[in-house]
């Protein structure tokens, strides 16, 4: 068996790790109640659009950074991307939820890699210098686990698919085979997404997606709320 990775790639982008995923939805919560996902053909669309015009320019490009960062052993390039990851996720729950997502991650699989390099970050972290959001920690982790990125990134794009894809499910609500026609349709995106995110230029990193930040924002001052984000 060649691919010796795939089982370290499917625990790290396992969807029910328990570092309480299941219960943020990151703004779709919003988008359902306003009625702009509302059945299979708009919950398609959301998840495409997040994607291709949010994730490719924001973590899954910050992921690929991290993780270049983490290979090449320069802990101020990480603690850098940490400090700009904080500045650009504007909406309140969506930014907490990104660190607590991170430091839980980091959490579960520091136990089982003791480079010098995860021992230096956990001291950021008892010390309060660094926010460890997930899309980094998450490529950190996939450098030490010696997880080629390509398929790192793959897994990272599959793991936010699923969850959205899922939450629609809930929300909208979804037949059960509704949302795996939704999810089936998107593995060559997926493929192609993984291509595009390694050739994103750095000055595009941190694209703004001011419709997505909106509704994260309104998200907060819902009337009910399922979701913690």
């Amino acid at each position: 068996m060649k691919n010796t990775f795939l089982g370290k790639l499917l625990h790290l982008a396992d969807p029910t790790l328990p570092i309480g995923g299941f219960t943020h939805s990151n703004g779709l919560e919003t988008y359902v109640q306003q009625g702009l996902v509302c059945d299979k053909a708009t919950t398609d669309n959301y998840v495409r659009h997040n994607l291709w015009y949010n994730l490719k320019y924001n973590d899954a490009a910050l992921m690929k950074l991290a993780y270049e960062a983490t290979t090449s052993e320069d802990l101020n390039a990480l603690i850098a991307l940490d400090q700009e990851c904080t500045a650009l996720k504007s909406p309140k729950e969506i930014r907490e939820a990104s660190k607590k997502l991170g430091v839980r991650i980091y959490k579960i699989f520091s136990r089982y890699q003791q480079q010098d390099f995860v021992v230096a970050w956990g001291k950021l972290i008892q010390k309060k210098e660094v926010d460890s959001h997930y899309c980094l920690m998450y490529g950190m982790l996939a450098s030490l686990l010696e997880i080629p990125l390509e398929e790192a990134l793959h897994g990272f794009y599959y793991n936010a698919a699923i969850t959205m894809v899922t939450n629609a499910v809930k929300l909208v609500p979804l037949g059960q085979l509704d949302g795996q026609d939704v999810l089936f349709g998107l593995h060559d995106d997926i493929l192609e997404l993984c291509l595009e995110t390694l050739a994103v230029e750095r000055n595009l990193v941190g694209l703004c997606n001011i419709g997505f930040d909106i509704r994260c924002m309104q998200h907060e001052r819902l009337y009910s709320r399922v979701y913690i984000s």
